[in-house]
């Protein structure tokens, strides 16, 4: 994936941001951003999930929608991209994977952070490779509404000290939206004007996503 580099330093700062997007909100965007800002970074790049492997396959809409979405709420920021990686892997992917493949691209070895909930970070020690995963990037923890900041530091400080260096947290507005509630409210034949962007909601529209029965 190519980038235009202004970077003065020449080594980029990328973000990436993992997800199954079904469908894309307002919060993940006013989230990436705060992130690009706060942190620095160059691009974000959004990383739909293909294969899932925590998740039941046939809860979720198939990848290609999930993939178009993404790219209609992004096309509008220069500073964001959507990657297919995890899309065209034949098989389940997990965040090594993904990382590694962003780790050195045309482009050199950018210096990588993944954004992240800091709920799930809590849960890092699960992850596959998840050593590997701290020495090749760093993580950027999201507070998500009514959660404590206060705790997860103390977990973080009591479970694994050294995690301190390579774990940023990053509080964003309550912004009470979710994936979830969007597919409920198109399910009940209600609006989802101003939850996701328009090029977004249009789609859903069209394709007849998240109706009953479909």
């Amino acid at each position: 994936m190519l980038f235009p580099n202004d970077n003065n330093s020449g080594i980029m700062r990328v973000g990436l941001m993992g997800g199954t997007f079904d469908p894309i909100h307002m919060g993940h965007l006013v989230t990436a951003e705060e992130a690009r800002q706060q942190f620095d970074l160059d691009y974000v790049i959004f990383v739909p999930t293909g294969s899932p492997p925590h998740k039941d396959h046939d809860s979720i809409s198939l990848p290609e929608h999930r993939y178009l979405m993404t790219s209609l709420a992004v096309m509008s920021n220069p500073s964001f991209f959507v990657s297919s990686f995890e899309i065209n892997a034949k098989a389940p992917t997990y965040t090594i994977d993904t990382v590694r493949h962003f780790c050195c691209g045309e482009q050199g070895s950018p210096e990588l952070y993944f954004i992240t909930g800091a709920d799930a970070i809590l849960e890092i020690f699960t992850w596959k490779e998840y050593e590997e995963l701290l020495r090749l990037c760093t993580f950027i923890a999201v507070s998500r509404p009514g959660y404590s900041l206060e705790l997860f530091r103390q977990t973080l400080d009591s479970n694994c000290p050294e995690m301190q260096q390579k774990v940023h947290l990053l509080e964003i507005p309550a912004l009470a939206v979710s994936s979830t509630f969007i597919r409920e409210r198109v399910a009940l034949g209600k609006t989802i004007k101003y939850l996701t962007p328009e090029p977004v909601e249009q789609y859903i529209k069209n394709h007849g996503l998240y109706l009953v029965g479909k």
